[in-house]
């Protein structure tokens, strides 16, 4: 994540969970203290209470039964405390593993913050040349140019991908247009064959309609003839 976001932004975070973290350890900190303040304090209780507890053993001299009520009840005591004193020293431990860890934690934002102080140099030499006022202006136009970048991208990913429909669209109408023209392609040749055969029809045609109007003209002409003929045998 650290790799895809900016400097800039790896900065501020930084600097963000640096402040975090510096508050986090002051309280853990004072919480460590208190702690061992009541650690302290019951330590002395503890201790006057053992003192008691003795004082109490070495007057009280009375009967046999006395002395091993109070020393059982001295071992009870003592046994009570051993085990709070070891489950005050493993909080305690604890306490201490996770204040180390709150420190390493701080050192390592520290120098990330130092690494990156480079990033956050530069950027208040940019404001100064600018027209921004300052950085958080800065990085919020800086969000709104990764954003209408991303819209961009988004856009053109669309535009592309209305080119490929549009493409294969076009495919397929040029693929039916071709077949169509195939088909007309093949009804003007058998239109061509149909107009060869009428040419040859009408050559056909031609030659019995002058072999008629010849065989009509002889007709004719003898028909002339015996038209004069008798006009000739009449007169």
């Amino acid at each position: 994540e650290e790799k895809s976001q900016s400097p800039v932004m790896q900065l501020l975070k930084t600097k963000r969970e640096a402040r975090l973290m510096e508050k986090a350890l002051a309280e853990k900190d004072e919480s460590f203290r208190e702690k061992m303040k009541v650690v302290a304090d019951r330590w002395r209780a503890l201790h006057a209470k053992r003192a008691q507890l003795k004082d109490h053993v070495e007057k009280s001299g009375r009967t046999i039964r006395e002395n091993e009520e109070v020393r059982i009840l001295a071992l009870k005591i003592d046994s009570k405390e051993r085990e709070e004193n070891m489950q005050k020293e493993s909080e305690l431990l604890r306490a201490k593993m996770k204040l180390e860890a709150l420190r390493k934690e701080h050192w390592r934002l520290c120098k990330k913050v130092q690494k990156y102080s480079v990033f956050k140099k530069y950027l208040e030499d940019v404001v100064k040349i600018s027209q921004f006022e300052d950085i958080p202006e800065l990085t919020s136009r800086y969000k709104l140019l990764v954003r209408t970048h991303k819209d961009l991208l988004q856009s053109q990913q669309g535009h592309k991908e209305l080119t490929e429909q549009d493409k294969l669209l076009l495919e397929q109408y040029r693929a039916e247009k071709e077949a169509e023209m195939h088909q007309y392609k093949r009804e003007l040749v058998q239109l061509k064959l149909r107009f060869d055969q009428a040419q040859r029809d009408i050559l056909l045609w031609e030659t019995r309609w002058a072999d008629i109007q010849n065989r009509t003209s002889k007709k004719t002409r003898k028909l002339w003839a015996i038209e004069l003929a008798i006009h000739d045998l009449f007169q």
